[in-house]
């Protein structure tokens, strides 16, 4: 079997998150738009949801200063461990890490004059309620500013994994991919109309993408990123019984079309969404 679909990421591993880091290769696009469109004000409440290993927590707390709060909301305790230790180093005096969901923030009503989410949103639990505590924790006029990477993301993959699921047979496997799609990635007629429902008003939505290229499928399969972040999710589609078959010829046809073409290229579509609370 492939070693990358043998390899299963244990995420309380501390060794595994010292070296993983926020994983900049990925975050990085979409938290760089976020912070332009962020408006920084002095002394106010400010709120990352999904904080992850600390980007973009804490360059939100170094560019707001130390008249301002910043907090940040994850349950994954290895990570908040490691945003404590960067706290330390940098000396930040303004930032508070807590463990959490954002289907409950332990906050007050009209708490947050701020509330950021890199490409957090999309994977919580339940984004309706989500969004609904939002609107309750932030100030009348608060800003609400998220990323969010959308269902064309990777397109490249999934259109290859999905004609050899098609060409196996595997009718409900392919189901069951669309369905991940869309438990992850949202489309953005459908994240529009839950912000508006729940009480943010839409002051622009932003549209950027990025990609990430290749020598050829085997090699993308194998980069640390995808193994770390997606293969599990791709490998739960399948059955084991069908597992090395389905990406023996997923990477197969990915290498021929790095051949021909010179390269594999990978597309990441996102937006940047710009709310205030009404």
């Amino acid at each position: 079997m492939k070693a990358y679909l043998k390899q299963n990421f244990d995420w309380n591993d501390f060794d595994l998150v010292s070296v993983i880091d926020e994983i900049p290769l990925w975050s990085a696009p979409f938290g760089l738009k976020l912070l332009d469109v962020i408006t920084l004000k002095s002394r106010i409440n400010a709120l990352d949801i999904g904080s992850g290993l600390g980007f973009p927590l804490l360059e939100v707390a170094q560019r707001l200063g130390i008249s301002s709060k910043v907090y940040g909301i994850d349950p994954w305790e290895r990570a908040i461990e490691r945003v404590n230790l960067k706290i330390k180093q940098y000396d930040l005096t303004n930032v508070e890490i807590i463990k959490g969901v954002a289907e409950k923030l332990p906050f007050e009503n009209h708490f947050f004059d701020l509330i950021v989410s890199n490409n957090g949103t999309n994977n919580v639990e339940n984004v309706e309620l989500t969004l609904s505590e939002c609107f309750r924790v932030s100030k009348p006029g608060a800003q609400l500013a998220i990323t969010l990477n959308l269902e064309d993301t990777m397109i490249e993959f999934y259109d290859v994994f999905k004609e050899t699921l098609t060409e196996n047979g595997l009718d409900d496997e392919v189901k069951k991919m669309k369905n991940q799609i869309y438990s992850k990635r949202k489309p953005l007629s459908e994240t529009k109309t839950l912000l508006e429902n729940s009480g943010f008003k839409i002051k622009n939505i932003f549209r950027d993408k990025f990609s990430m290229k290749f020598i050829d499928g085997s090699t993308m399969l194998n980069h640390f990123l995808i193994r770390f972040a997606f293969i599990e999710g791709w490998k739960s589609i399948l059955k084991r019984s069908t597992l090395e078959k389905i990406f023996n010829q997923v990477e197969d046809k990915l290498n021929k079309i790095a051949k021909n073409k010179g390269e594999f290229e990978l597309t990441i579509p996102f937006v940047t969404i710009d709310c205030t609370r009404k």
